[in-house]
């Protein structure tokens, strides 16, 4: 425990991603065009079907959001925990903040450079369906 925010960016980029999660599901997915260039060519990001994923996941669609972007369920988990740690930081003045040693640090970058090259294999995969145009 700290006596302030040690990852304030963290911090600020899952309360963030909370509301802009909130309103994704009160609002709806966004009539505008939010793709890159590289989208049009046929280049899928790893990002892709992810505004589409979170609206089916947060109306309770679990299939279709995997469909779109299975990264939306760690997201799901670890932008909520992120938001309630900063209101308990908030609140309380407490901040936890969990510092792994060096070697984890390391398992933890290659294991997230992996499964982000697997998410960029799977989203090309799926290119058709990403593609598609939602209405």
């Amino acid at each position: 425990m700290s006596g302030s925010d040690r990852v304030p960016t963290y911090t600020r980029l899952a309360v963030g991603a909370l509301a802009a999660g909130l309103a994704l599901r009160v609002v709806g997915v966004p009539s505008i065009d939010l793709h890159g260039p590289l989208h049009y060519l046929g280049i899928m990001d790893p990002l892709c079907g992810g505004t589409r994923a979170m609206y089916l996941l947060t109306s309770g669609d679990l299939a279709g959001a995997a469909r779109y972007n299975p990264v939306v369920f760690p997201l799901a988990i670890t932008i909520p925990a992120l938001a309630v740690r900063a209101a308990v930081g908030w609140i309380t003045g407490r901040w936890l903040t969990v510092e792994p040693s060096r070697s984890v640090r390391r398992t933890l970058w290659i294991t997230a450079v992996v499964l982000l090259v697997a998410l960029e294999i799977r989203q090309q995969s799926h290119a058709a369906l990403l593609m598609e145009s939602w209405n």
